[in-house]
């Protein structure tokens, strides 16, 4: 599994991924981020699915950047021909890999900005090389392992909240899917995208990095429980045959 997270807020894109790679019973770590930057362009790309149909896409994107990179003006032309190379990778390898017993799977989340954009863009590919647009209604997605992080950044999160906040909230979604799902972990990549600057920041980050902001978080929350009112819950609590009264022998 997987665990890939896009937001996007007013001031711009932030992008995270754990790099846990499992094959069977085997375990590696690579990156599930692809950077590419140019002048007056900026794109990342973030995958969740088949290893090995992300890689030949990819390689066959990179290619075409390659030669053609400098020509695109706008996320999308680059997002679409991204899609192409997804198209041709599924009639490649499409049959082989069911013969194998496997389906073509590939997501992605793709973000940036070119020139000619007028604002920092955040897209969801599907399979099928379909995309939608992420926006001011949901800022945040998830590919791979969704269930655990997304409640926390549906709670927190909203368009207006500055880079900084969404970066926390995305670390404290990643870590509340890190303890529930056993194949997401550390070390995780880290993208930040500010609007209109044209210019990509990358860091990596280890278990130990964040090990502080993850027992705060966990120690919080059990205390914020321990602080909730119980006066709503008394009525069934104390007909609990503990909390009932002894009567007098």
């Amino acid at each position: 599994m997987t665990f890939c997270l896009g937001i996007k807020v007013d001031d711009g894109l932030v992008g995270i991924a754990d790099t846990l790679i499992t094959a069977g019973s085997e375990t590696s770590t690579a990156a599930k981020i692809f950077t590419y930057q140019h002048e007056r362009q900026s794109l990342f790309i973030m995958t969740s699915g088949l290893r090995s149909v992300r890689d030949k896409a990819l390689t066959y994107f990179e290619e075409v950047l390659d030669e053609h990179g400098p020509t695109f003006d706008r996320v999308f032309k680059a997002l679409n021909v991204f899609g192409t190379q997804v198209r041709r990778v599924a009639e490649e390898d499409r049959q082989a890999l069911a013969d194998g017993g496997l389906s073509f799977n590939i997501h992605a989340l793709v973000g940036g900005q070119f020139e000619r954009d007028r604002e920092h863009k955040l897209y969801l590919m599907y399979p099928q090389a379909n995309w939608v647009e992420v926006g001011q209604g949901t800022p945040s997605q998830i590919i791979g392992a969704a269930g655990y992080g997304k409640p926390v950044l549906d709670r927190t999160l909203k368009y207006r909240d500055p880079m900084s906040f969404a970066l926390k909230v995305g670390c404290l979604a990643f870590d509340s899917t890190r303890i529930s799902a056993a194949d997401v972990d550390f070390p995780i990549d880290v993208v930040l995208y500010e609007r209109g600057s044209y210019q990509l920041l990358e860091q990596r980050y280890e278990k130990e990095d964040l090990a502080e902001i993850s027992n705060w978080w966990q120690e919080r929350l059990r205390k914020s429980v321990n602080e909730l009112r119980s006066d709503w819950a008394e009525p069934l609590l104390s007909r609990l045959p503990s909390r009932r009264p002894v009567a007098a022998e």
